[in-house]
């Protein structure tokens, strides 16, 4: 799509503020929480936006509602799909219980057991498939061929985009005197809502995403201009571990957002340190923007800094043994 025609197409801060108002029965208002010893840690003023406390664990639910509750009658009738390694799957599956429409979830044979237990739990059908883009993409397209439901894509979507951007228009109306927002990024759904949000209602702040070191696509494409594909290297940040989408770049590039990094180490070091200090859950997709400030302090030393916790869904049973 021609840039010009790609622009025409980007949520606004309109689309934004109708999908508050149209999902707001369906979500929580979520806190946010600050702490002495990590604003000393990082030497900045944090305020973190607690998603991990959204229903179905992350900010997912905002996105999913929004697109769901759009759909007329006649193709919500038909039910609906996507592909997600797991958090997408779990607020799709929750919003089509809420509307009473049948929902299937393509995932990665390798997603969380506790992300594929809450799909269904939610009530949906899972399909697995193998870990890879090429093959959720494929896996998904047959089944529209098969059942004629509509696909509801994780990021790459400008109803979904809008959703996730009403996190930040709570984190700017409870704050509105923020330096810095920051999210992290994978397909890239949160940051450019965040991004279109905060150009529009803070529009001097800063707009930092951060992505793993491993996974470092966004930063790529960002600085080639042209969209890269995601590597192959695995990360721990397993919400991260997919491309960045073609709407969420074209938010990207427009509202001017800087990608940084972070390394496995300070990925699993913030983590820690937000279960410690914030006494809250996280995952690893959750604390990169953590680890990206753990790496380089110098980012956000002395400003006021609004920092989107995207959720919560970690496998406990797997990563803390006793």
């Amino acid at each position: 799509m021609a840039q010009s025609a790609m622009l025409s197409h980007l949520p606004t801060i309109n689309d934004v503020r109708d999908a508050a108002d149209r999902i707001r029965s369906f979500i929580h208002r979520t806190p946010i929480i600050t702490s002495q010893s990590m604003n000393e840690l990082i030497g900045a003023h944090l305020f973190f936006k607690c998603e991990n406390f959204q229903k179905v664990g992350a900010f997912k639910a905002r996105g999913a509602c929004n697109a769901v509750m759009m759909l007329d009658e006649a193709v919500a009738e038909r039910g609906v799909v996507t592909h997600s390694s797991g958090n997408h799957a779990q607020a799709l599956a929750y919003a089509a219980r809420l509307r009473g429409i049948q929902c299937t979830i393509v995932m990665p044979s390798n997603a969380p057991k506790v992300k594929r237990d809450a799909v269904l739990e939610y009530g949906a059908s899972i399909v697995l498939c193998e870990p890879t883009l090429q093959s959720r993409l494929h896996t998904m397209q047959q089944i529209i061929d098969t059942t004629g439901a509509h696909a509801i894509p994780p990021y790459d979507d400008a109803r979904v985009i809008a959703g996730q951007g009403t996190a930040a228009l709570e984190l700017l109306e409870d704050f509105p005197d923020l330096d810095v927002i920051m999210a992290p990024v994978g397909g890239g759904g949160l940051l450019s809502g965040t991004a279109i949000v905060t150009r529009a209602v803070c529009p001097n702040a800063a707009i930092i995403g951060a992505e793993p070191e491993v996974a470092d696509d966004a930063k790529r494409s960002m600085d080639t201009g042209i969209r890269q594909p995601p590597p192959t290297t695995m990360t721990i940040a397993d919400g991260l571990r997919t491309a960045l989408g073609e709407l969420p770049f074209a938010v990207l590039q427009h509202t001017q957002v800087r990608i940084v990094t972070a390394t496995e180490k300070s990925i699993i070091d913030g983590l820690y340190h937000m279960m410690e200090r914030l006494k809250i859950v996280v995952e690893p997709s959750a604390s990169v923007t953590l680890g990206a400030l753990l790496d380089d302090p110098q980012l956000v030393r002395g400003k006021r800094v609004g920092i989107i916790v995207c959720g919560g869904n970690l496998d406990v049973r797997t990563h803390l043994k006793f």
